[in-house]
């Protein structure tokens, strides 16, 4: 049955692979459960929007969940989804201030909320996204996009993954004088418990054993609870104090559950449930925001689709099969998410853990799906993992060292195609963003080919995306 479902046979897989890789995806996901309803309850920032923090966890999976299995389902692609970073900051921090400034009086006598005009602005953007994947703009953006260009996205997403994971691993620190800088202490808790599970997987890896990144993300929590049940407690009290072991992550925000309590019920998803309101959200004041989540959610996908199927060898003489069904997996999935109430949802960069694990079909995404099911009972064991990155880190790194594969293929003495390749590879990780490292590297591409005397290789669409970026930047990013 799943052969005949989800082709592994002609994928070169089988059930075991697929699962494999589902949960290894998943595992590096995970953190989206505990993060997004940190970042839309307003906890993480100390200042509640009014949105509830267990409504949005159960919101957060069930979203996921959905758009994971319809694009396993539909579009057939080992890519799961999920609500995006990025997205919920821009949410919260410069949608909800401008919501409750322009509709104050209308908040003031309970009418309506800042977050529900929010999530009215999600669900028309999700709409939109909808109708374009519908009409094939979308897929018609896709097939514009040069060889070269494909290959950037692919090398740029992988240095953000593996950026990302040094990051959350507490590796990479920020610094005010050079942005970010090494972080010297390798003797904390956090980075043994990262480069454990980077050198076991790195070595499992390269001897080719099969699901190393799924073993070291397991080693590497097997790890973290022998340093937290037994190495730390048994050193002496000067150390197990200091600065370096008490107040790491191993100690603050690691949390195994010591009772034995492993079930739990899911949140209820009420409060936020067909919450939004679309009245307030099509009126003049959000038009912008509609636009910005609109683009926003259009290149973040294009570039994560891209980027993973070109890893993962799905594009075939320039094109991707079944790139529009792809693209309504995000459409359906924004827009149940705002109904569910969560911030939009698009395709994950840490798919490419799973493609890296052997995914090759939907079975992939399908297995994501049914994993962030089962995280609405499985809380305690979740929050395990999904809380503590440096157990997974390891995976994102090793992931990203694959994906820089696609830059012996550009042809680096053509300047005219290298140079906006590399301004995508640079400006992804740089930027922290999918979509503005597309922006240089979109913008650029045909005026570089111009003053080159190249101007017939550009396809009519790339001038209009690359006008497309310019107004966006001049007048809604301002």
């Amino acid at each position: 049955m799943f052969d005949r479902i989800f082709r592994l046979s002609e994928n070169g897989t089988n059930v075991r692979t697929e699962v494999l890789a589902g949960t290894t995806t998943f595992l590096t996901m995970a953190y989206i459960i505990f993060v997004q309803p940190a970042v839309l309850s307003g906890s993480m920032f100390g200042q509640a929007t009014g949105m509830d923090f267990g409504a949005v966890t159960t919101a957060t999976c069930l979203s996921a969940a959905l758009a994971s299995a319809i694009m396993g389902l539909y579009a057939r692609y080992p890519i799961a989804q999920a609500p995006g970073m990025g997205e919920n900051f821009f949410f919260v921090l410069t949608m909800l201030p401008a919501a409750a400034a322009a509709f104050a009086p209308q908040i003031a006598a309970g009418e309506t909320s800042a977050w529900q005009i929010g999530l009215g602005v999600v669900f028309v953007s999700g709409v939109l996204f909808l109708g374009l994947s519908l009409l094939g703009v979308r897929e018609a953006v896709l097939e514009a996009i040069s060889p070269a260009m494909r290959d950037g996205i692919a090398v740029g997403i992988g240095l953000f993954i593996a950026f990302i994971g040094l990051q959350n691993a507490g590796v990479i620190v920020k610094d005010p004088g050079t942005a970010v800088k090494l972080n010297t202490h390798f003797a904390s808790p956090d980075l043994l418990v990262f480069f454990f599970g980077l050198l076991l997987t790195g070595g499992l890896y390269a001897r080719k054993v099969r699901g190393a990144v799924l073993w070291g993300i397991l080693a590497a929590a097997a790890f973290a609870l022998l340093l937290r049940w037994w190495i730390v407690p048994a050193l002496p009290d000067a150390w197990r104090h200091s600065d370096l072991i008490g107040q790491s992550r191993l100690l603050t925000q690691f949390h195994p559950p010591t009772d034995g309590v492993i079930f739990a019920a899911p949140p209820d998803v009420r409060p936020t449930l067909a919450q939004l309101d679309l009245r307030h959200a099509l009126s003049r004041p959000m038009i912008p925001f509609i636009l910005i989540f609109l683009f926003m959610l259009m290149f973040d996908t294009v570039g994560t689709l891209v980027g993973v199927a070109r890893h993962a060898g799905f594009i075939k003489e320039n094109r991707l099969p079944r790139a529009r069904q792809a693209f309504v997996s995000d459409a359906v999935g924004t827009v149940a998410g705002a109904v569910l109430g969560t911030s939009t949802v698009t395709s994950y960069i840490e798919s490419a853990a799973g493609v890296e694990q052997g995914g090759r079909t939907g079975l992939t995404a399908v297995v994501t799906a049914a994993l962030f099911l089962a995280a609405l009972f499985f809380g305690p064991v979740i929050a395990m993992v999904g809380s503590y990155p440096p157990i997974t880190a390891p995976a994102l790194v090793i992931v990203g060292a694959m994906m820089i594969s696609g830059a012996a293929r550009i042809a680096w003495d053509d300047y005219a195609e290298s140079l906006p390749a590399f301004l995508i590879m640079i400006g992804i990780p740089l930027s922290y963003s999918i979509a503005d490292g597309l922006a240089l590297g979109f913008i650029s591409y045909p005026i570089i080919k111009l003053a080159a005397g190249q101007g017939r290789d550009v396809r009519p669409l790339m001038y209009l995306v690359a006008a497309a970026f310019i107004a966006y930047f001049v007048w809604l990013r301002v």
